[in-house]
C-alpha cells in the first residue's frame, strides 16, 4: 500500500526511477518494507514487542480467541513472532516459516507500561507491538528465501494475524475506558501498519509463486493472484487478448515488425538477391520502437558492414581457396564477434559478423570478394525497409502512448475508488457485491508496458516530464485498497449516516480528481464532473425534494470511540489524495487548476458536518487532509 507516516500522508518521494517501474509487484512491496523498516523505531513499535516480560500478562489484553488463531505466548516466553531484534517467529506463531524462538526482556518497566496501557492512561499500543514484530520477521523470512533460490515449506497465517489485528482494535476501540480523543492517532497509527501488513503479505505470496512455481489452492484476493490458478494455454490466451488493442505497445511492435518482415520479403524476390535471407535479418536487429532509434542503429549498423565488407573482401582475395585456413579463423572470429560486438556497440558487432559469415561461407562453396558485395547490398535494402516502417507506424514509440495508457487508467480508477467505498458504506453491511477490478488490471498491464518501453527510449532518460511512475504507484494504491479495505474493514453494523455520506463525497473527490488528472495526460478538455452518488450532492446537503428544515430521522445513540473501519477508509483517500496531487503537479496544464481551491475531504467535528467529512462515532472527528497544490507545472 505504500510508505505512511504518521499523519496520514504518503512519501512520494523518489518516483520516476524507470528501474523501479518494472512490474506491479514491486511498487507495492517496496514501499511496505521501508514502511516496515521505519516503524522499527515508533513508540509502541518493535521495541514495545521486545520489552515484554510476562506473555500471560500481555495475553490478558487480546481478545478472546485470538491467540488460539495466531499463537498464544507461554508464561515467561515471547509469542510466536515476539522476537529479540531481526529473528523471524518459529512455525507455531504468525505462521512465518523457519526462525526459532527467542528470548525477551523482563523488568519492572515493561509490566509499569502493560498497567498504564489497561488502565488507558498510556501511549502503548499493545496490537501494534504484537503484529509489528511478525511483520517485520515475515520481510527477514522473504529477503533469506529469495537469497537461497528456495522457499521453506509451510502455510503463510499472515491472514489470521492480519484478522486478529483487527480483533484486537474493535475491542480496543469499544473499550469503556478508551477516550475517542486519544485513540484517533493510535488507530491511525495502527491503520497505517494494516497497509504495511497488507503489502508484506503481497510480497510474501509473491515471493512464493515466483520461487515455488504455480501455486494449487487457490491465492486470496483471486482477482489479484488469478494466474497462480490458470493454465499454461488460458496464461497465453489472456496475455494475447490483452494486448490486442490499439492501446497496447507489444501490439505495435508486432505490427511495426510484420508489416517491416513482409515488405523485405517482398523486395528481396522481386529483385532477386543474393542470400536475401539477409534482408529480413537486417529488419529484425536493426529494428527500433521510434523513428529516430531506428535511423541511428541503422547508420551504424552500414558504416560497421561497410568497413567489414572490405576486410572480409581482402581476405578472400588473400586466402583463396584455403579452406583449412578459414576453418581455423572461424573459432576465435564468432568468439570476438559475439563478445565484444555488444559491448562495443553495432557497429564493431556488424562489421565483426560480416567478417564471419564470410568465412563461414568460404568453406561450404568457392566465394570471391563479390560475398561481400552481396552482403553489403542485403544490408542496407534491409535498413531502408525498416527504416521506411519505422516511419510510418508509429514513430514516437511509446512517447505519446504513455499519455493514453495512463489517462485510461486514472480513468477506470475514479469508479473504483467510489465502488469500494460502497462496499464500506452498504445498508446492510455486506449487501453490495465486491468492487470490479478487472478493468483496472487490465489497463494497469498496458500502462505498465508503455512506461517500461518508454523509460527504454533514449528521448525520455534524459527528459524530466511527467511523474509516471507516480500514476503507477496510484493505481496500485487503488487497487489493493480495493481488495484489503472491504476484506478486512467490512463493519458488522452499518456505519452512521453522516460518516457514511462523507466517505462517499471523499470518494467523488477523489474520482473526480482522477477524471480531471486523465484529462490532463491525454491532452483533452476538463470532463464533466462525475454526479454525486445516490442523488446527494457532495457537500453533504439533503436530496431534492426534502427541505432542510425538514423532519429527519433521529440518529442511533453513537459508541464511544470511532470506529476503525472509518480510520483505515480515512488513511487509505488521504494517501491517495497526496500522490494524485502530487502527480498532477508534473502533468501539463496543470497550473491551470492551481488556483482551484483543493475540495478533497475535509475535517468534521461532529455528524452533523459536512458530507466531505469522515466523522466517528461520538462525534470525534475523522479529518481526510487533502494534500496542498503546488503552483505551476512540470513536463513537456
Amino acid at each position: 500500500m505504500g510508505t505512511w507516516d504518521g499523519s496520514g500522508a504518503r512519501d512520494t518521494t523518489g518516483h520516476g526511477d524507470g528501474a523501479r517501474g518494472g512490474d506491479g509487484t514491486g511498487t507495492g512491496t517496496g514501499d511496505g518494507m521501508r514502511g516496515g523498516e521505519r516503524g522499527r523505531g515508533s513508540e509502541g513499535g518493535l521495541d514495545g514487542g521486545r520489552e515484554w516480560a510476562d506473555g500471560a500478562r500481555v495475553a490478558d489484553g487480546v481478545p478472546d480467541g485470538v491467540w488460539d488463531a495466531v499463537g498464544r505466548p507461554d508464561s515467561g516466553k515471547a509469542g510466536a513472532a515476539d522476537v529479540d531484534g531481526a529473528a523471524a517467529p518459529d512455525g507455531a506463531g504468525a505462521g512465518v516459516p523457519g526462525g526459532q524462538e527467542a528470548r525477551v526482556r523482563g523488568g519492572g518497566r515493561a509490566r509499569r507500561r502493560k498497567r498504564r496501557d489497561v488502565r488507558g492512561g498510556g501511549s502503548g499500543d499493545v496490537a501494534s507491538a504484537w503484529l509489528l514484530p511478525r511483520v517485520g520477521a515475515l520481510c527477514d523470512v522473504g529477503a533469506a528465501a529469495l537469497r537461497a533460490g528456495r522457499v521453506t515449506p509451510g502455510p503463510s497465517r499472515l491472514d489470521r494475524a492480519i484478522g486478529a489485528f483487527q480483533e484486537m482494535r474493535l475491542r480496543q476501540a469499544a473499550e469503556p475506558a478508551a477516550e475517542g480523543a486519544a485513540l484517533v492517532p493510535v488507530l491511525r497509527r495502527q491503520a497505517a501498519l494494516l497497509g504495511v501488513a497488507e503489502s508484506v503479505r503481497v510480497l510474501e505470496i509473491a515471493v512464493r509463486v515466483g520461487l515455488d512455481g504455480r501455486r494449487t489452492p487457490p491465492i486470496e484476493p483471486r482477482e489479484l493472484f488469478w494466474y497462480t490458478e490458470a493454465s499454461t494455454s488460458r496464461l497465453w490466451l489472456r496475455r494475447i487478448v490483452g494486448n490486442m488493442t490499439l492501446r497496447s505497445v507489444q501490439f505495435h511492435n508486432a505490427v511495426r515488425i510484420a508489416l517491416a518482415l513482409a515488405a523485405a520479403r517482398l523486395v528481396a524476390g522481386s529483385f532477386d538477391l543474393t542470400h536475401g535471407f539477409w534482408v529480413l535479418l537486417a529488419v529484425l536487429t536493426l529494428s527500433r520502437t521510434t523513428v529516430g532509434e531506428t535511423w541511428a542503429a541503422m547508420r551504424g549498423a552500414v558504416a560497421g558492414n561497410l568497413v567489414g565488407a572490405v576486410a572480409a573482401g581482402a581476405l578472400l582475395i588473400g586466402v583463396g581457396q584455403h579452406t583449412d585456413a578459414y576453418a581455423a579463423i572461424l573459432a576465435p572470429g564468432m568468439l570476438l564477434a559475439f563478445a565484444l560486438g555488444p559491448l562495443l556497440g553495432i557497429a564493431w558487432a556488424q562489421g565483426l559478423f560480416t567478417l564471419v559469415v564470410a568465412t563461414a561461407f568460404a568453406q561450404i562453396t568457392p566465394a570471391t570478394w563479390r560475398l561481400a558485395e552481396a552482403r553489403i547490398v542485403d544490408v542496407v535494402t534491409g535498413s531502408a525497409v525498416g527504416l521506411l516502417c519505422a516511419l510510418l507506424a508509429w514513430p514516437a514509440g511509446a512517447r505519446r502512448e504513455v499519455r493514453r495508457t495512463m489517462a485510461g487508467l486514472l480513468r477506470v480508477c475514479g469508479p473504483l475508488i467510489q465502488d469500494t467505498v460502497g462496499v464500506l458504506t452498504a445498508v446492510p453491511p455486506g449487501s453490495a457485491p465486491p468492487p470490479p477490478t478487472l478493468p483496472v488490471l487490465h489497463r494497469m498491464r498496458l500502462a505498465e508496458s508503455a512506461y517500461a518501453q518508454f523509460r527504454s527510449e533514449p528521448a525520455a532518460r534524459g527528459s524530466a516530464g511527467a511523474d509516471w511512475h507516480g500514476v503507477l504507484i496510484a493505481a496500485h494504491q487503488i487497487l489493493l485498497g480495493a481488495h484489503w479495505l472491504p476484506r478486512f474493514d467490512l463493519p458488522a453494523s452499518a456505519l452512521p449516516p453522516g460518516a457514511a455520506r462523507g466517505a462517499r463525497a471523499a470518494a467523488l473527490t477523489a474520482a473526480r480528481t482522477t477524471d480531471r488528472l486523465a484529462a490532463l495526460c491525454a491532452g483533452a478538455p476538463a470532463p464533466t464532473e462525475r454526479p454525486p452518488p445516490d442523488g446527494l450532492p457532495p457537500d453533504g446537503s439533503p436530496p431534492d425534494g426534502l427541505p432542510p428544515d425538514g423532519p429527519r430521522p433521529e440518529p442511533a445513540p453513537p459508541p464511544a470511540a470511532p470506529l476503525p473501519a472509518l480510520i483505515d477508509l480515512e488513511m487509505w483517500l488521504t494517501s491517495l489524495s497526496a500522490q494524485l496531487a502530487h502527480v498532477e503537479t508534473g502533468l501539463p496544464g496543470a497550473g491551470d487548476h492551481a488556483a482551484e481551491e483543493a475540495t478533497g475531504p475535509a475535517t468534521a467535528e461532529s455528524s452533523g458536518g459536512p458530507a466531505g467529512a469522515l466523522t466517528g462515532p461520538g462525534g470525534h472527528g475523522v479529518s481526510v487532509r487533502p494534500a496542498p497544490r503546488r503552483r505551476g507545472g512540470r513536463g513537456r
